[in-house]
């Protein structure tokens, strides 16, 4: 049987990565970018400083991809620990991840409108499923914490309202509400900031994210794996594919994990699969800020920060010299923030204004004091940043994946199945993981199509 792989990033490595080690010799991995690693790829700039495109984090669902992590940058020496510090900016101050948790360092007005709609909640059974995700938001948090913080902060997220997304996908990705824990808070003025499934992460020490993909790809039979391999067209019929230099291979299955719209575009499907579903998503502009000096004291020991008002352009600021020394030529002399602003097609961006909206924004909330720290900026546009859940994903996407199945291709990944419950590193790996699974010793694509699963919590308490 020979496998073919459309795409280097963690769900293409992944596949090659199990292939090999089961011992399957007859497959080939093809990447139109010049390096490894996808969305998950890093890059150095001219001045030495490392980035990411968008505030990646190491953590993992699955014993499995753990190993193989240990694998290639070894257990302690290749990585640093963190102890996830993520915060939210609003009304002139920093307060803990999660909100819902914190709201006793609000203002007291905006405090009790929080406190007064959980209590409401807590009141009122909610009698039918939400109709969409503002719905849901509202039922689950309150209409304070929803007017004053998700509803917000998630448009600025998704460049969607909340109104045309659905809300199964929220899983673990948004704590609870729990009105004893934050009752307990708000008396004794503590503050909690350990919840989630992140709350422990890694980095690499050296080369950012980005690191991780490469130093794999290097494991890998480098006979069978090929950069700068565009795909201009794949025949399902004959099983070939046409690149953009006029090659051809052919296939008995196939693996892709370019964007599912961008493969039904270039396959000969026949009606009703012969257009691109409608799908969503949103695309991601990227800005470092390359800094002088030492980050203040109010950032020294940060990992991420949150954004849901309207004085920044910026969803998210990660202080990303925090992550690893390494990211920045001289840690004792220099410093970065990468922030991240989402356009979608109901939320434009003024492109030639976005760095210096975010220089800005950046003055406007206090994360600079000065446009002089700055010494230079990068900047990096993703067009597909993030698969949206909307309203009517399920329905579109479904039949797409399943018809393309029959026919031997197996679309997957971050935006290859458009499922962003199991977007993450992680999940998109293990996708070619179980992909490969399930092709060769009948295994079940767990990831893919049971989120819900991999994303719970064992009743041993120990990972997948």
């Amino acid at each position: 049987m020979k496998i073919v792989i459309l795409g280097g990033g963690p769900c293409g490595l992944g596949a090659a990565w199990r292939l090999a080690e089961l011992g399957h010799e007859d497959w080939l991995l093809f990447e139109k970018g010049n390096q490894w690693g996808g969305l998950a790829t890093s890059f150095q700039d001219e001045d030495g400083f490392w980035w990411d495109l968008g505030g990646h984090v190491l953590f993992s669902h699955y014993c499995y991809f753990d190993q193989v992590m240990d694998t290639l940058l070894g257990k302690k020496d290749g990585w640093i620990f963190h102890e996830r510090e993520a915060w939210i900016r609003m009304q002139d101050r920093f307060i803990p991840y999660p909100l819902q948790n914190n709201i006793h360092r609000l203002p007291k007005e905006i405090f009790w409108e929080c406190f007064k709609g959980i209590v409401d909640i807590n009141k009122n059974n909610f009698e039918r499923d939400p109709i969409h995700f503002g719905e849901w938001v509202d039922a689950i948090f309150g209409k304070g914490l929803a007017k004053w913080f998700l509803r917000p902060y998630n448009y600025k997220v998704w460049g969607y309202p909340p109104e045309q997304m659905d809300w199964s996908w929220v899983g673990d990705r948004v704590a609870p509400v729990d009105l004893k824990n934050i009752l307990k808070n708000a008396v004794f003025n503590e503050d909690n900031l350990s919840w989630g499934p992140n709350s422990l992460f890694r980095f690499p020490l050296n080369g950012a994210t980005g690191a991780i993909w490469k130093t794999l790809a290097k494991k890998l039979s480098q006979k069978k794996i090929h950069l700068n391999q565009e795909v201009a067209r794949i025949s399902v019929h004959d099983r070939k594919i046409l690149f953009a230099d006029g090659t051809t291979e052919e296939y008995d299955v196939l693996l892709s994990t370019i964007p599912l719209t961008s493969l039904v575009r270039m396959a000969d499907l026949m009606s009703p699969f012969d257009s691109p579903p409608p799908l969503k998503h949103s695309s991601t502009h990227v800005i470092g800020l390359a800094l002088k000096e030492n980050p203040p004291d109010n950032l020294s020991t940060k990992c991420w920060i949150y954004f849901p008002e309207n004085n920044c352009p910026f969803y998210r600021v990660t202080v990303f010299s925090n992550y690893s020394p390494n990211n920045v030529p001289d840690i004792n002399k220099q410093w970065s923030l990468m922030c991240e602003v989402s356009e979608s097609s109901v939320k434009k961006v003024d492109r030639k204004r976005v760095i210096e909206d975010v220089i800005e924004g950046a003055l406007n909330t206090g994360l600079l004091s000065s446009r002089n720290e700055i010494d230079h900026t990068w900047y990096a546009f993703v067009e597909k940043g993030y698969p949206t859940p909307s309203l009517d994903r399920n329905r579109l996407l479904f039949p797409v994946l399943q018809h393309l199945e029959e026919l031997g291709i197996y679309s997957r990944g971050r935006f290859g199945a458009w499922r962003y419950e199991v977007g993450n590193m992680d999940h998109s790996f293990m996708q070619g993981v179980e992909f490969v699974n399930h092709i060769l010793v009948s295994g079940e694509e767990l990831t893919l199509w049971y989120p819900q699963i991999v994303n719970s919590e064992h009743p041993s308490g120990k990972k997948r």
